[in-house]
């Protein structure tokens, strides 16, 4: 019997944040990061799954300018400079991150088609 995934925006809020948390302090890389995710969406029944992209994508974008809001707070407050990139090499600017959760989103509604069509 298939295990049973909530697609509640709890649910998922929490999971995502579970898998911030594991990469911020080390247990997970973001290949296991992805890796985890792409078992958890595999797990979502098809039926289910636009309602789990929209809070998935709600989260995401939230959680997105609360990184943008810490950042600029520390940026006002004198406790980053301007010149120093981030341990992630600046890969995680507002662009860059709207692309891949653009990216995410077309994924996710490719791989939803054509699981639904097997």
């Amino acid at each position: 019997m298939p295990q049973e995934i909530s697609v509640s925006y709890q649910a998922i809020k929490s999971k995502v944040y579970r898998l911030i948390d594991a990469l911020v302090v080390g247990e997970k890389s973001e290949a296991d990061v992805q890796e985890s995710i792409q078992r958890w969406w595999d797990l979502i029944h098809p039926a289910d799954r636009p309602v789990a992209q929209k809070y998935l994508l709600m989260v995401l974008g939230r959680s997105a300018s609360a990184l943008d809001a810490v950042g600029d707070g520390l940026f006002a407050a004198g406790g980053a400079q301007q010149h120093l990139q981030s341990p992630m090499d600046g890969h995680h600017t507002p662009s860059r991150r709207m692309r891949m959760t653009d990216r995410l989103v077309e994924r996710m509604v490719k791989e939803a088609g054509v699981r639904t069509a097997v």
